[in-house]
């Protein structure tokens, strides 16, 4: 069975509260269908009810029925949700004013009903920038306790003499440039987490850098080297290892001749980069190169599942990311 496959069974196993919040918007709409009709979670469309039936109709839909459908302009919860806002971040001045306008935005009424416990996680993107989907998300569901930073991993299939049967994981790809070494031991934490949850597979990660085990000396390595161990602290269930150079990592003969006794080297299966520009640039060279397929960004650390997609993303990508949200839904449980 491929790899999103599973992630479509794992989600229809334990079905969570998903959030469309651009209903309105033809891919969105076609993807909301099918996922009801794959039966991979509950769906929520945020938007006006006629306009989606009308939608719907005219495209063909026979599932979107299936949907619950939140009007942001006709709201019940309203007022609740408002009330909820000015709790969190009437300290920093949002004034009831602010809210009320703010709680027509389909973009900030998905996180307020993700926040008030009324759906797991929401899947935004194809009509709005990353800034406008993500933005509402760090102001109100915020990060995990104990985690300070939103990364992005990318499940990438790659020839099959690496990883597990070709899958390996890579973070952070997509969201965080410079990240500290606390900031790189929790993307590591969080991708190891990550990997259970969504590749469904053990992760042994390799913590990246220009030098393996002492081989170079500079303040970057530092970092890695730093990072590796409070990893280590911040979850002992996970096997980490680093400093390590991409080669030690995942070819077995160059990482038992470079890091001699390592658990990891050689065998990794996530791979952990110390910058977003190594990241950024190492999963597209891979992707062209190689010809492998990549998977996301999974964003992990928020409190609750929140994904983000390209503008120019397909129904099937849609669906995709909503079994990969319900998920890490699952996860959190």
């Amino acid at each position: 069975m491929e790899l999103i496959e599973k992630i479509k069974a794992a989600a229809a196993k334990d079905l969570k509260r998903i959030i469309l919040p651009e209903a309105e918007e033809e891919r969105t709409l076609r993807a909301g269908d099918m996922c009801i009709a794959e039966s991979l979670a509950d769906i929520i469309l945020i938007g006006n009810p006629d306009k989606i039936a009308s939608e719907a109709a005219r495209l063909g839909l026979t599932h979107v029925g299936g949907a619950k459908i939140v009007d942001p302009a006709n709201n019940p919860d309203k007022e609740r949700y408002i009330d909820l806002m000015l709790q969190i971040r009437g300290a920093k001045g949002l004034t009831r004013e602010q809210a009320e306008k703010l709680i027509c935005d389909p973009l900030y009424l998905a996180v307020m009903m993700i926040k008030a416990g009324d759906a797991d996680g929401e899947v935004a993107g194809a009509n709005n920038a990353t800034g406008d989907v993500l933005r509402p998300a760090f102001q109100y569901v915020k990060t995990k306790p104990g985690v300070s930073v939103v990364s992005g991993a990318f499940l990438m299939m790659v020839p099959v003499e690496f990883g597990d049967n070709g899958l390996m994981v890579f973070a952070d790809c997509a969201v965080h440039p410079n990240p500290t070494a606390e900031e790189l031991a929790q993307i590591a934490v969080e991708t190891g987490r990550t990997t259970r949850v969504i590749a469904g597979m053990e992760p042994r990660i390799a913590m990246l850098s220009f030098s393996t085990k002492g081989s170079a000396k500079h303040e970057m390595v530092d970092k890695v080297v730093k990072a590796t161990e409070l990893a280590r602290q911040m979850d002992p269930s996970l096997d980490i290892d680093g400093e390590l150079q991409a080669d030690a990592a995942i070819i077995p003969e160059i990482g038992s001749k470079k890091a001699p006794g390592s658990k990891i080297a050689g065998k990794a299966n996530v791979l952990v980069f110390p910058t977003l520009e190594v990241g950024n640039i190492a999963y597209k060279l891979v992707q062209r190169m190689a010809h492998a397929e990549a998977i996301g960004p999974v964003l992990q650390g928020m409190a609750a599942p929140i994904n983000d997609l390209s503008r120019g993303c397909s129904v099937s990508d849609i669906v995709n990311l909503v079994a990969i949200t319900a998920c890490q839904a699952q996860g959190l449980k």
